[in-house]
């Protein structure tokens, strides 16, 4: 479990709300993202999981995510012996037709935007800046635009 999702199951809400902000200072850009979060359902997350590469399967298991550990070494090692258990050649460049289970302590959020901000960096602090607000009418889904001051 990474720390933000373990963060989560100790507030054990089942969505809640936050905010990401993506920054690149040397692009002079920001991505900021509001939103509900979701986890996803097991089924999801089998899906996406069977969707990766198999070494990121086996590094799944192999990574108690965000633990520490003391050193590269046991990582690798660890990767080795999951590799083994699955019936899997770590070091083969071979398409390897196995399928690795999902770990039971795997699974992932999902944001649904709400809002967006776009920020790119300009001369004299005069940014360009531009929101989009999710609108729901009717069924129907729109985004409002607007351009803010900087």
């Amino acid at each position: 479990l990474s720390l933000v999702g373990a963060e989560m199951c100790i507030r054990d809400r089942v969505s809640t709300q936050s905010t990401g902000v993506f920054h690149w200072e040397w692009l002079q850009r920001s991505v900021r993202i509001s939103g509900t979060v979701k986890r996803l359902s097991r089924e999801e997350g089998e899906e996406y999981f069977h969707s990766r590469p198999l070494g990121s399967q086996l590094g799944a298991w192999a990574s108690e995510q965000s633990s520490v550990i003391d050193s590269r070494e046991q990582l690798e090692e660890r990767f080795k012996e999951v590799a083994s258990r699955f019936g899997v050649d770590p070091d083969s460049n071979e398409k390897q037709d196995k399928v690795v289970p999902l770990p039971p302590f795997w699974g992932g959020y999902v944001v649904q935007p709400h809002l967006v901000e776009f920020w790119q960096g300009r001369t004299s602090r005069l940014h360009d800046r531009f929101r989009y607000t999710k609108q729901t009418a009717e069924g129907e889904i729109s985004w409002k635009i607007e351009r803010l001051s900087p």
